[in-house]
């Protein structure tokens, strides 16, 4: 088929479950519930899709819920390692409920990132979003990680610090900024999905802070046309998200429906490359109208590509083969970075 892929990094969803209430999450109205629903990867399915598709590199297993709640969560990581598979926790862990052992073994088992997910540098101010959550607990479980860290001889997980930004926690940026450098994290704030919930008090000084011309998602989209999140329709390509149980989603912000293929029961391969995701990624390109059966018309990052005029715009032959260049190279280094031992 014309737009028929082949990737080696997929999105697959570790855990669906969640034990924070975020209040502008999806997980926590339950709004994810009709199209991904509660559960937890299998070790027996994670095993039959990595001995199904060896050309895999990378896996992120971040998503909608927390993995730390999978209770297979180490055979998982220990088969990725034996089979040389990159496992990333870059979309987000909330880090407030896992056991040493399960610590040991993110370290162990080389996992490359942890985006640990702390929006304020004290109990009081973190709490208001990550309702139920932990600070102190969180902190002494990213201080566990270290010392293995140190124990095994690597730099692996890198550690980031997730600050999104609200108006009740914009006074702590420079403080949780200071505690991220004291804990060997890089700091990434981040602009809400929400503008409504707990709005900037101080804006300009946010932005003087942060170094960014725009510090809302509508600012963004005023200055430059486009959905602050526009890049995650790139993953239909590059690395498409899988749920728990197979079904196909697409992307990562997708929870409003399936793409109608699952990658356990008809193979991976089929599965990204069905007839749907086909005309997805068609409608990303602008180059065939919105259908009412495929996820994006739902998206508002699509609908404010299709209002704008402003479709994606895929890399060139040219800069693909550059990127799979460096991406081999930095395998290579990755591969002299690993732990030596895992005894």
């Amino acid at each position: 088929m014309k737009d028929w892929i082949a990737v080696t990094k997929i999105r697959l969803e570790a855990s669906s479950r969640c034990q924070l209430r975020c209040p502008s999450c999806p997980t926590t109205s339950g709004a994810i519930q009709p199209a991904i629903g509660s559960g937890v990867l299998k070790f027996s399915d994670f095993k039959a899709l990595l001995d199904g598709n060896p050309g895999l590199r990378e896996i992120e297993l971040s998503n909608y819920g927390e993995i730390f709640l999978n209770p297979e969560l180490i055979p998982i990581l220990e088969y990725a390692w034996l089979r040389k598979v990159q496992i990333w926790a870059a979309n987000g862990v909330n880090l407030n409920h896992v056991q040493p052992e399960v610590l040991e073994a993110v370290v162990k088992y080389g996992v490359r990132q942890l985006r640990v997910s702390l929006d304020g540098a004290s109990q009081a101010t973190y709490a208001i979003y990550r309702v139920r959550g932990n600070f102190e607990r969180v902190i002494e479980n990213v201080r566990t990680i270290n010392a293995f860290k140190a124990q095994y001889g690597t730099s692996y997980p890198e550690l980031l610090w997730q600050f999104i930004v609200f108006g009740h926690n914009e006074h702590e940026l420079s403080q949780a900024r200071a505690l991220a450098a004291e804990l060997n994290m890089k700091f990434k704030p981040k602009l809400t999905w929400d503008d409504d919930f707990a709005p900037l008090k101080h804006p300009e000084q946010v932005r003087q802070e942060l170094g960014l011309s725009e510090v809302t998602r509508s600012e963004y989209q005023a200055q430059h046309g486009q959905d602050y999140a526009q890049r995650t329709c790139h993953q239909l390509w590059d690395s498409p998200q899988i749920n728990y149980d197979g079904r196909v989603l697409g992307c990562c912000r997708n929870f409003w429906g399936d793409f109608g293929a699952n990658a356990l029961s008809e193979g991976l391969d089929a599965a990204i490359n069905s007839p749907r995701m086909q005309v997805a990624r068609a409608m990303l390109l602008g180059r065939h109208p919105a259908q009412d059966h495929i996820p994006c018309t739902t998206c508002e990052i699509y609908e404010t590509m299709k209002a704008n005029h402003r479709w994606l715009v895929r890399p060139t032959r040219l800069q693909q083969f550059q990127a799979r260049l460096s991406q081999t190279y930095a395998r290579l280094r990755q591969v002299f970075t690993r732990p030596k031992t895992i005894a």
